[in-house]
């Protein structure tokens, strides 16, 4: 099977944040299980050029909007690197690949005349270029809603879409296909506001020079940054070795941008008269210390802070951290610290890692190999937690399937305190129960190796090592199935894989 997940493409009017850092590793994340389970993954990512402020901001520092983009899109690309993200692409939305696809899909657009030339008087939002009903002006008192800035009157000749023409078919696909839009939330908010009336969207723009994608057939007309946008999750695959990718399983975005990927987009394909994504997924906001991140109040997660939180705790830590706390449902999470540091000491340090050093210790001490076993007492239970695990996996419920992990691992601590290996060691006539303990542990060690390696990639490979592996071997989930361990079994060196931090030395 394939599955091609995306993330938004970011604007590169300024570096990356834990937001854009978020949404990737999630992305990240679910491209990796999707690996382990045999699957043709195609995983995207990359930034948004084009805007109009992205010229204003290359002037303010002295450059180019091209050497200004070139700039903020290799920090992208480096920061992604440095965080393990394994993308299969990077598209910029200046490289020629993606701007003559563009300029394809609107001439056929065009033709149809689902775009026009029109005339359009309205409020615009110059932060997020883009124009707001009369209604959603007077209910932001006519202020950005992103920046609080003035919105400014504006009356310009646009290129319109004919989005009013696509409200019955995008009030029947939320219906028909209920899965479309998720969380069931975000879903009921896009059919609310359809209902209320769509109105075509300019999609173009006139002056601002050449940064741009021009309106085909039309020097005067560039075409509207959100647009463009858009179109990379075909662009990038509508190729002759890429297009079986399409129609990509799910674009994973955040919720501010939930309108233009649940209607906009899904709209413009039903034009094109091409297939539609799986799934628009619309996750929530981190914020921080219980309040609203922002650079004026000082608790914006900039790249420093990152650098802080991987170099402190490790990147698995700050990936596993993200994942299992992260606003992947409908509110939003907190970004605090002192929650980190909770989190590692219970989840990792007390929990996993206590778990995967005392098994394997045990194992080493009592029989120096992986002993047979003659039955399970775990196997049930760790059938059961794999099967949840997957299923959450499939519907994307990536704090789910953590948190089925993490009550197995908690179970299996509880095991070793039920048994108390140390004592059957003393008595040789509980030799069989103690190879069948020491077995039900190892087994589960290796179980948990493979669930965590979309996660925590480089201490799955640990953990698997430790048990024998040979480094750098990725398993599959065809592997997570009980008892594949082999009885005889050399471990290899044993090691903590968490130290616990004292919470009072942040």
């Amino acid at each position: 099977m394939k599955f091609y997940v995306s993330t938004p493409i970011y604007y590169v009017n300024d570096r990356p944040h834990i937001g854009h850092v978020y949404t990737t590793t999630i992305a990240d994340i679910f491209a990796r299980y999707h690996r382990l389970c045999g699957d043709d993954v195609f995983f995207l990512t990359g930034t948004d050029e084009h805007a109009a402020k992205v010229v204003d901001s290359a002037a303010q520092h002295g450059l180019t909007a091209q050497q200004w983009a070139d700039q903020n899109a290799q920090a992208f690309q480096d920061t992604f690197q440095k965080l393990g993200i394994a993308n299969d692409d990077f598209i910029r939305t200046s490289q020629p690949r993606h701007k003559d696809k563009v300029q394809q899909y609107v001439g056929e657009l065009m033709k149809t005349g689902d775009v026009y030339l029109g005339e359009y008087e309205g409020w615009y939002d110059a932060g997020q270029e883009e124009y707001l009903t009369e209604s959603k002006a007077k209910e932001y008192d006519y202020k950005s809603p992103f920046n609080g800035k003035p919105l400014v009157r504006k009356k310009e000749k646009n290129y319109f879409f004919k989005l009013s023409r696509y409200a019955e078919p995008l009030l029947k696909l939320l219906a028909d296909q209920p899965d479309f839009v998720q969380p069931d939330i975000r879903r009921n908010e896009v059919a609310n506001r359809i209902r209320e009336g769509l109105n075509d969207v300019p999609i173009s723009r006139t002056g601002g020079g050449d940064w741009g994608i021009k309106v085909p057939g039309d020097e005067q007309h560039v075409i509207y940054v959100w647009i463009d946008a858009l179109i990379n999750y075909l662009s990038t695959v509508d190729t002759p070795d890429r297009i079986k990718y399409w129609p990509a399983n799910v674009h994973l975005i955040a919720k501010d941008i939930l309108w233009f990927h649940a209607v906009i987009w899904p709209a413009m394909l039903l034009a094109l008269k091409r297939p539609l994504p799986r799934q628009v997924y619309a996750h929530s906001f981190w914020i921080a210390e219980g309040q609203k991140m922002s650079k004026s109040l000082g608790n914006f997660v900039d790249l420093e802070k990152i650098d802080h939180y991987v170099g402190k705790y490790g990147l698995d830590a700050f990936r596993y951290f993200l994942a299992s706390n992260g606003p992947l449902g409908t509110n939003d999470s907190d970004f605090a610290e002192a929650k980190f540091v909770e989190v590692y000491n219970a989840n990792l340090a007390n929990d996993l890692g206590n778990l995967v050093n005392r098994s394997l210790s045990m194992v080493q001490r009592y029989r120096g190999e992986v002993p047979a076993a003659t039955g399970s007492q775990l196997r049930p239970e760790a059938e059961k937690m794999i099967a949840a695990y997957r299923d959450c996996m499939a519907q994307l419920d990536l704090t789910g399937a953590l948190e089925h992990l993490r009550r197995y691992i908690t179970r299996a601590n509880q095991y070793v305190e039920e048994n108390a290996p140390w004592k059957l060691a003393k008595d040789p006539t509980q030799a069989g129960k103690l190879n069948d303990v020491l077995y039900d542990l190892a087994e589960s060690v290796r179980l948990i190796s493979i669930l965590i390696t979309p996660v925590m990639p480089t201490i799955a490979g640990n953990i698997r090592a430790q048990l024998g592996g040979t480094a750098g071997v990725v398993p599959s989930m065809e592997e997570a199935r009980w008892g594949l361990l082999a009885a005889g079994t050399k471990l290899g060196t044993i090691a903590p894989l968490f130290p616990k931090l004292d919470q009072a030395k942040k």
